[in-house]
């Protein structure tokens, strides 16, 4: 279907969303968010795709934030129904069981920045500047900011950023953990590596990835007991798989394996 602030792309089994406001370095409006979520549903029940990159339009940024506008006139009522409807959106991304892979060029600030934080993994390039501002608006990231920069980078650099409202570049992001690998190259170069991993990820089998992204997102929020026992189930359960057999047949007849995702 067609949209109107996104492009979406196929690359074989990748899809490739662009979020498409360069003139407003692809800010979150309302209009966005919809089309996202309506796009994520799409691609979540096409089975012949099998990873997914997000990227931003215009080479200056993957986005830069909220559309502040739209947000300005926002009382206690519309600004929590705001917050609860994009962290639904994001958490859906995260519960997909197809990886995301952002592609992060120029500015990823406050909603861009949590947007970011919700994909599986997060490559950007040097030009890439990382923050939540939000506190300078009087405000702390909604969108999910405040929950999963601590997750993702330990409390105390999450407080720093979070606290300053400060951004961090690419080489920092790297260090600290927001990013998963820092590219040299321009915009192209970028989204060439970060298709490459796209299609790395998706030649494998969808069944095994989606039981990963499942295992290590449940799992991390429980005793390790308790994640070990839930390993277990989800290794039993890959054991029924058309899949399973197919993989293991084909290691011992010294052949490359068909995926059928059953």
């Amino acid at each position: 279907m067609a949209y109107e602030t996104l492009l979406l792309d196929r690359d074989a089994n990748v899809a490739i969303i662009t979020l498409n406001r360069p003139k407003v370095l692809n800010a979150l409006n309302a209009a966005l968010l919809r089309e996202l979520d309506e796009a994520l549903q799409s691609l979540a029940a096409d089975v012949s795709v099998r990873a997914i990159v997000l990227r931003g339009a215009g080479g200056k940024a993957f986005a830069a934030g909220a559309d502040i506008g739209e947000l300005a006139d926002a009382g206690f009522a519309a600004g929590e129904e705001l917050s609860g409807r994009v962290q639904r959106i994001f958490d859906r991304m995260e519960t997909l069981g197809k990886p995301i892979i952002a592609c992060i060029d120029g500015y990823a600030l406050g909603g861009g920045c949590e947007l970011a934080m919700a994909c599986t993994i997060r490559l950007a390039n040097q030009a890439a500047k990382l923050g939540q501002p939000e506190i300078k608006l009087g405000l702390l990231p909604g969108y999910g900011g405040s929950q999963r920069l601590p997750r993702l980078v330990g409390r105390g650099a999450a407080l720093k950023m979070l606290l300053t409202g400060a951004m961090v570049d690419a080489a920092e992001a790297y260090r600290i953990g927001l990013v998963d690998e820092v590219v040299q190259g321009d915009s192209d170069v970028l989204l060439a590596h970060t298709r490459d991993l796209a299609k790395s990820v998706a030649a494998m089998p969808p069944l095994a990835v989606a039981a990963i992204l499942e295992s290590v997102r449940i799992g991390a929020d429980m005793s390790l007991d308790d994640a070990l026992a839930l390993e277990s189930r989800i290794f039993g359960r890959l054991c029924g798989t058309a899949d399973k057999r197919e993989g293991t047949r084909a290691f011992l007849e010294k052949r490359p394996a068909t995926w059928i995702g059953r």
